[in-house]
């Protein structure tokens, strides 16, 4: 497994990134332990968490996560494993979290006890990569930052970072930062996969020309890229066949971004192109993720320790120019596969 520096950081993490959000959920204590036990087996030294975690979010499950990976990591040597976890973004948007009251915000207050919250949750006197989950365009980024600067100061956490940020609000902050002397952006976590390349644009230029290191999460697209929803199936149990019967509109609409009929002939394309490369789907699809240069680690998730062994294996490899040239040519057949998310609101 290879390591990457994170941003202009000294940590250095595994090219494989565990992430962590069905644990408590879909997933009980007892087999998420055993995930993370066989990800430390096969190099992996990151781990992901967010206090808001396991998904879907519930006020009875809110900080589950964090004390399943916490009990597991009490037995770790400490400086061995990079845990990172994320704050809550704005409650005032179109969701209302099940956290702190749906009271929600990226200010000085929220962003302490939020932080003293994960530390005790984790059982740890440090967090080494924290993260805001989603941003709060309204709040001015220097009391964010002045937050975040005050607990590394204090040695509560070692680096800063972002997720589900536009190009806007990474390079705002690296600008507030620059001119206030306060704490910079090391990471953005986004979506990103084969179905979803938007962070090949600007974004991409962004992390080049600033030093920051992106963590790609749902490589595998919400599972659309294992073949489970082909033919325009919903599979019981699967994540996107909730949203289209159980799910609320934005759900609905989610689902329907991610499995339709553009998508699915993208999966049929990449299907074909890792059987003729010897390769599981799932493999390509995690190592493609990786082989950009302003990639730093690749979230994978599982329910199942069962589903770690084609994810895992993409640790190491390298796509050859012959099969990136031939998912370039399915970039160019079918561009954008998603559609944009007329009810997104950052």
């Amino acid at each position: 497994m290879k390591k990457r520096r994170l941003g202009k950081s000294g940590l250095v993490v595994s090219e494989i990134c565990m992430g962590t959000m069905t644990f408590g959920d879909q997933t009980d204590e007892s087999m998420a332990h055993l995930i993370m036990d066989t990800a430390l087996d096969h190099g992996v030294n990151f781990f992901d968490i967010a206090e808001m975690y396991p998904v879907p979010p519930k006020a009875e499950t809110f900080g589950v996560t964090e004390e399943i990976v916490g009990r597991w990591a009490k037995g770790k040597p400490r400086e061995s494993i990079i845990l990172a976890t994320k704050i809550t973004g704005a409650g005032h948007g179109w969701f209302i979290p099940p956290v702190r009251h749906g009271m929600t915000t990226l200010d000085r207050h929220q962003i302490v006890r939020a932080v003293e919250g994960s530390l005790n949750r984790l059982q740890t006197d440090y967090i080494d990569l924290y993260q805001t989950h989603w941003p709060d365009h309204g709040m001015p980024h220097d009391e964010t930052l002045a937050a975040m600067t005050e607990l590394k100061q204090a040695g509560k956490i070692r680096i800063l970072g972002c997720s589900n940020e536009t190009c806007w609000g990474v390079m705002k902050s690296l600008w507030t930062s620059e001119l206030s002397g306060l704490e910079r952006l090391e990471t953005v976590q986004n979506n990103f996969s084969l179905i979803n390349r938007r962070c090949e644009s600007e974004l991409a230029q962004v992390c080049r020309k600033e030093q920051v290191s992106l963590l790609p999460y749902s490589p595998l697209a919400g599972g659309v890229l294992c073949g489970k929803y082909n033919n325009g199936a919903f599979p019981e149990g699967a994540r996107f066949s909730h949203y289209m019967l159980h799910g609320k509109e934005r759900q609905k609409n989610m689902a329907r971004r991610f499995v339709n009929e553009r998508t699915l002939a993208v999966v049929d394309r990449v299907q074909t192109i890792a059987r003729d490369a010897g390769m599981h789907p799932v493999t390509l699809a995690t190592a493609w993720t990786k082989q950009h240069d302003y990639v730093a680690s690749t979230i994978i998730g599982a329910s199942h320790v069962d589903q770690l062994k084609d994810t895992l294996r993409a640790g190491g490899v390298v796509l050859d120019e012959e099969i990136m040239a031939k998912i370039e040519q399915i970039e160019s057949d079918i561009p954008n596969p998603m559609p944009e998310d007329g009810l997104r609101r950052l």
